[in-house]
């Protein structure tokens, strides 16, 4: 009969029902929990999102999250930069919830503390925009320089040599030395786009024979968070942001989409098809998410 009346209760209840999670004591009142590291008892970590209406404690976490219900056949989770949201059959009664996100537990705080740790490097990969500032660009640091003279045949920016003759090198951009954030931006942005595009196409045309593939066009892409993509009908698209990683960083995204010509899914097949021509893909893969960029 207990479970029956728990079943009503949590279908018909107008407001969300607090999770079964052992309730969190306050900051300035720390408490032994039997079972969780002495150090989660005083001071757990906590991971919220900005649209939370529920908390469940996981292991040695508080997690804060958006729940919802929705016409689908399971509970589904999705972590994203701003926290989990967690979506789940209208029917499915809230117990059921607490018993899929414990189970679920050690996978959501990894992915948690994954995204936080990406937000961190984002953040710190922001640029101040200024003359002297030093940017990635194929793996390696770059230094922006303003140079009023121009001379820059109307393109805006030339990469040189350094004048120490170190292996460093130097972008030229035709501003005067006072010239504002914005613009310094925008004629880095312009200058790198320009140099994706001619080194992509000659990274496409290399891999294409390699993978006995053809493609008709190649476009540059501006994507928040897709780095590139392929049609049936030949047209492959580039994230420009990729020229800040290093050379075999590209070669995997481009392998990848060019793959895709042969093989439109993500199926075992395709990343054979992706391994003959880049062995390591996987660990390239891994940098996508690691490795931090300037936020544009």
């Amino acid at each position: 009969m207990l479970p029956l009346l728990r079943f009503t209760l949590d279908l018909f209840s107008s407001e969300p029902v607090p999770p079964s999670a052992p309730k969190v004591p306050p900051r300035d009142k720390p408490a032994f929990v039997p079972g969780l590291p002495l150090q989660g008892a005083i001071d757990p970590a906590r991971f919220g999102h900005p649209e939370a209406n529920r908390e469940v404690r996981l292991a040695d976490a508080v997690v804060a999250y958006a729940f919802t219900r929705a016409k689908r056949k399971s509970i589904g989770f999705v972590i994203g930069p701003e926290g989990l949201v967690v979506r789940a059959p209208r029917w499915t009664p809230l117990h059921e919830v607490d018993a899929a996100l414990q189970e679920k537990g050690a996978w959501i705080l990894r992915k948690l503390q994954e995204s936080r740790e990406r937000q961190s490097r984002a953040h710190s990969a922001r640029v101040e925009w200024r003359d002297g500032v030093g940017i990635p660009y194929l793996g390696q640091t770059i230094t922006v320089l303003l140079d009023p003279t121009h001379g820059f045949s109307g393109r805006g920016a030339q990469l040189k040599d350094s004048a120490s003759g170190s292996h460093a090198q130097a972008l030229h951009v035709g501003l005067p030395k006072a010239a504002t954030a914005e613009q310094i931006r925008d004629a880095v942005q312009a200058w790198l786009m320009r140099a994706a595009a001619a080194h992509f196409k000659e990274r496409v045309d290399h891999f294409t024979p390699l993978l006995g593939v053809h493609w008709t066009k190649l476009r540059l892409s501006n994507a928040g968070t897709r780095w590139g993509s392929a049609s049936a009908d030949g047209t492959i698209r580039l994230n420009w942001r990729l020229i800040h990683f290093r050379q075999p960083v590209i070669d995997y995204v481009v392998a990848h989409e060019l793959s895709h010509l042969r093989v439109m899914d993500h199926s075992a097949n395709f990343w054979n098809t992706v391994a003959t021509v880049v062995p390591d893909y996987q660990s390239l893969r891994a940098q996508l998410k690691e490795d931090a960029i300037p936020k544009w």
